[in-house]
């Protein structure tokens, strides 16, 4: 017997299996990117368990989501002692919030020392976001004085001149329209260095962040490396943005005296936060016209020693942006100055062809 026509026409809904409840006992970043393995369709598939978050004015789901959850189903087919330390991803569509995912891995070798899988993350059968992933074992290498090491030191705080340092345990100082975001992760105010160089290639942007509440031990270590992941992806191309003082927000800057003023001391408050100074100071700057990833590779240098709930510096610069792309690279260091992972990603920068001469936005 067939369904009747008003299910038929149902809405389709942003998750293949109804969400489990949030577990209280995990950290928002675990059940944000919690996969669901799909038995019944076929081996090694699976879904997201939960609706990704879909930024403001963004063109579809953060680019972040899909890698943590990519990276968290490649886990699930790897022993416990293998963990990943690298990933190299495309992004190919935009994300639908609206539409389930499922993540197909593919088991393309298993060494006694290292194991690779590619994933695809598909939605309504096309491929949206394809990744490849490396996993070592560990102690695969031997002990760590029989091997060539080096690592680049915690970058020097401009007002101090000692190593940077994280902010208060206690820290509550982001804007409300950062706070009020269902980010899993808390972040501190954007600093640029060398901010008044006419070099954007010489400026960097460092900001510290962590994620919320604390990171079970039933998640493991897997889960500290799927948080890494996910954050990776946070105002990374965005660095673009702000070593070349570009205006991002969807009217133009001569506009801001405009608004409702509860709504320009919010936009204020998040443009300062972002490290770009106040609006006001922005009018007859560039606008960006379209600014999305295409590319993200993350290399996991420490991956046993990350802890993504505690305090991580990243470290953001571009060394070269033209005809229409960007890269940016970061540095992602621990709280008492261990270099956890580098991460490279290449986007699509362009202008708007007529800034502030068209007709206002708001």
């Amino acid at each position: 017997m067939g369904k009747p026509e008003e299910e038929s026409k149902e809405a389709p809904r942003p998750t293949l299996i109804r969400p489990p409840p949030e577990d209280p006992s995990k950290a928002p970043i675990e059940n944000t990117s919690e996969v669901t393995e799909l038995a019944v369709i076929g081996p090694n598939i699976f879904t997201n368990a939960r609706q990704p978050w879909h930024p403001p004015g963004a063109r579809g789901i953060y680019g972040g989501a899909v890698i943590a959850m990519c990276l968290a189903a490649g886990q699930k087919t790897v022993p416990s002692d293998f963990l990943v330390h690298s990933m190299h991803c495309y992004f190919l569509l935009a994300g639908s919030a609206e539409l389930p995912i499922l993540f197909h891995v593919e088991l393309v070798r298993d060494g006694r020392s290292f194991a690779t899988r590619t994933v695809q993350a598909r939605q309504k059968g096309r491929c949206i976001f394809t990744t490849t992933i490396s996993f070592v074992r560990e102690g695969s290498s031997g002990p760590r004085g029989s091997q060539v090491s080096h690592a680049s030191s915690m970058p020097i705080d401009e007002k101090t001149g000692k190593p940077c340092q994280p902010p208060p345990d206690d820290y509550d100082g982001e804007p409300e329209l950062v706070r009020s975001s269902p980010n899993p992760f808390q972040s501190a105010r954007i600093e640029v260095t060398n901010a008044d160089s006419p070099r954007p290639q010489d400026k960097k942007a460092r900001q510290w962040y962590r994620a919320k509440g604390k990171i079970s031990a039933e998640g493991g270590q897997q889960a500290h490396l799927t948080a890494l992941a996910y954050v990776s992806d946070s105002y990374f191309i965005g660095t673009i943005g702000r070593i070349h003082k570009l205006w991002r927000f969807p009217f133009h800057p001569e506009d801001f005296g405009k608004l409702p003023e509860d709504l320009q001391e919010r936009v204020r408050a998040l443009h300062e936060w972002e490290g770009l100074g106040h609006p006001k100071d922005m009018v007859g700057r560039p606008e960006i016209g379209m600014m999305v990833s295409l590319d993200h590779s993350i290399y996991f240098h420490e991956p046993a020693k990350v802890r993504a709930d505690e305090w991580m510096l990243s470290e953001m610069e571009s060394p070269w942006a033209g005809d229409g792309r960007g890269v940016v690279t970061q540095r992602i260091y621990s709280k008492d100055g261990m270099l956890l992972a580098t991460c490279v990603q290449e986007g699509l920068v362009r202008l708007e062809k007529n800034p502030g001469k068209t007709d206002s936005k708001l």
